[in-house]
C-alpha cells in the first residue's frame, strides 16, 4: 500500500504547505492551516454516484452550431431582484453558492422562492442543519406549501447524489456545503477537503443531469465565504449576501458569475413573511435624511446598470488624543486618507490634529470613485460647520492635484437625481458634453474643475 501524502491546506486562501505552520505565509492568517491527505480517494472513486451513460456526451467534440441554444433556458425565480443579479434567471445545469453571515437571509430566500419555482419544477430540498419538521415550520411561517417541493434531511453526499439521480428533481437546494461529507474521506465535515470534494461532487451531477443546484456557504470570522478559493473556481456563481442582521435591509451582491455581470447588486427588506424586494433602493437609502446639518451629501454610484443614491455623512471634531482618529464605514479607508491629503495640500483645510468620521448611510459600500466628490464636500461642511443644501448632489473623482475628473454613466446618474426631486447636480467640467444631450432637463448643473470650483457651493 502506497504511503499516504499529507501536507496542509490554508482554508482561508488554499495555500498548501508541506508541514504545519503557525500562521499563513500567504494570507498573513493565523492557526488556518488544515492537515490534508493526498492519497484520499476522489469523490468520483469514493461515492456510488454513477454518470456513466454520461460518458459519451461529457468527452465526445461537439460542433458549436450543433449545440441547441435551449440548454441554456433561464428558470425565473418570481424576483426580479434575484434574477437580476443571477443575470436574468436560474441557468440550467448551474452551480450557485451562496453565501453571509448567519441569519442574514440564506434559507429564508432559498425556501421563499421555492414557493413561485414549484408552480413548474421539481425541487428537492436538502437541508443538513435542520429536521424535515423544522423546515415544515419555517414553511409555514413563510406561506411555503407548494406540492412539488420535496424535503431530504441528510448530510451524507453519496446518498444525496444518488436520490438526485434516483428522483431527477428540475432544481436541488444544499443547506449547507459545510455539514455535507464524504465517508470515504478521513476528515471531520467543514474542513477544507470535505468542501472541496463534496462542492466537485454536486458539480458533476448538476453538469451530467443538467440540474441547476444551490449551494448555502457559511462565512468565517472575517466575513468570507469559508474556504474561498477551493470553491469559487468551482462553482459557476457565488451570491453574498451583505448588511447588519440586526437592520432590515440586505443587498445580495454577485462576486462571480459567468452568466451575468458581477456589478448588480439585489436589494431586499427582511420581515416576518420573509424577504421583500426593494423596487426603489435609492428612496430607502435617503429617508430619514436630516435636512440642515452639516457634514452631509448625497452620492450616487453605479451598481450594474443601476443608479443608487445614498446620503455620505461627516464628522470632524477635536481629538481628545495625542494621535488623530480615522473611521470609515462604507467607505475605503485608504481612499479617505487619500482625501483628506489632498484637501490639506491643494485646498488648504487642516485637518492633521482632527478625529474624522466617514459613514455611508443605510450600509451600502461606496467602492466608486465617483463617490470621492460627496465624500470632500461632507468633510469640508463639517469642517466649517456649513450645511449643504438639501437638493443639492454631487459626483465626481477626485485626482492628487485636486482636479474633478470625470465618471461614467453620468447621463443616468442627472436622470436618477432629478426623477428624485434634486434641483442641482454638481459634476465634472468635462461631463457637461453627455449632460447637455439630455432632454426635458430641470436639474441645475453645476460644473467644477477643481475643488475651488466645487466648494463655492459651501459659500
Amino acid at each position: 500500500m502506497a504511503k499516504s501524502k499529507i501536507s496542509f491546506v490554508c482554508r482561508e486562501c488554499g495555500y498548501q504547505a508541506p508541514k504545519w505552520m503557525g500562521r499563513c505565509p500567504e494570507c498573513g492568517n493565523w492557526n488556518c492551516l488544515e492537515e490534508l491527505v493526498q492519497s484520499a480517494p476522489a469523490p468520483a472513486a469514493s461515492t456510488k454516484v454513477n454518470l456513466n451513460r454520461h460518458a459519451a456526451s461529457l468527452h465526445t467534440p461537439v460542433r458549436i452550431r450543433d449545440i441547441d441554444e435551449q440548454d441554456e433556458i433561464r428558470f425565473r425565480t418570481g424576483l426580479e431582484e434575484l434574477d437580476r443579479v443571477l443575470g436574468g434567471g436560474i441557468v440550467k445545469g448551474s452551480l450557485v453558492l451562496l453565501g453571509g453571515d448567519p441569519g442574514i437571509g440564506k434559507s429564508t430566500l432559498l425556501l421563499q422562492i421555492c414557493q413561485y419555482l414549484g408552480k413548474q419544477l421539481q425541487i428537492l430540498y436538502v437541508s443538513g442543519e435542520e429536521s424535515a419538521r423544522q423546515l415544515k415550520l419555517r414553511a409555514n411561517r413563510l406561506q411555503v406549501d407548494s406540492d412539488q417541493l420535496s424535503i431530504l434531511a441528510s448530510t451524507d453526499v453519496e446518498s444525496i447524489c444518488n436520490t438526485i439521480l434516483q428522483t431527477k428533481p428540475d432544481l436541488v437546494m444544499i443547506d449547507s456545503i459545510q455539514t455535507m461529507c464524504i465517508s470515504a474521506i478521513a476528515s471531520s465535515p467543514g474542513s477544507v477537503t470535505q468542501v472541496r470534494e463534496s462542492t466537485n461532487a454536486f458539480l458533476r451531477v448538476a453538469k451530467g443531469e443538467d440540474v441547476p443546484i444551490f449551494i448555502v456557504g457559511h462565512v468565517n470570522k472575517d466575513g468570507a465565504i469559508a474556504g474561498p478559493k477551493v470553491m469559487e473556481h468551482i462553482v459557476d456563481a457565488v451570491l453574498h449576501f451583505e448588511g447588519d442582521r440586526n437592520l432590515t435591509y440586505r443587498i445580495l451582491r454577485a462576486v462571480k458569475n459567468r452568466y451575468g455581470s458581477t456589478n448588480e447588486i439585489g436589494m431586499f427588506e427582511m420581515n416576518d413573511s420573509g424577504l421583500n424586494e426593494v423596487q426603489n433602493p435609492s428612496m430607502m437609502f435617503l429617508s430619514g435624511r436630516p435636512s440642515g446639518v452639516s457634514g452631509s451629501c448625497v452620492a450616487c454610484v453605479m451598481e450594474g446598470t443601476r443608479p443608487i443614491l445614498a446620503e455620505v455623512q461627516a464628522l470632524v471634531t477635536k481629538t481628545g488624543f495625542g494621535q488623530p482618529r480615522r473611521t470609515a464605514a462604507g467607505f475605503d479607508y485608504n481612499r479617505m486618507n487619500l482625501l483628506l491629503a489632498v484637501l490639506e495640500k491643494r485646498a488648504g483645510y487642516y485637518f492633521g490634529t482632527l478625529d474624522v468620521y466617514i459613514n455611508a448611510v443605510g450600509g451600502l459600500r461606496l467602492d466608486e470613485p465617483a463617490a470621492d466628490l460627496s465624500v470632500a464636500l461632507a468633510l469640508v461642511s463639517s469642517l466649517q460647520d456649513k450645511p449643504l443644501e438639501d437638493d443639492l448632489i454631487a459626483f465626481g473623482e477626485i485626482g492628487l492635484g485636486g482636479e474633478i475628473r470625470n465618471v461614467t454613466g453620468i447621463a443616468s446618474r442627472v436622470r436618477e437625481a432629478q426623477r428624485l426631486g434634486f434641483r442641482r447636480a454638481l459634476v465634472p467640467k468635462h461631463a457637461l458634453p453627455a449632460v447637455q444631450e439630455l432632454k426635458n432637463l430641470q436639474i441645475e448643473i453645476l460644473p467644477a474643475a477643481s475643488l475651488k470650483d466645487a466648494f463655492r457651493v459651501l459659500r
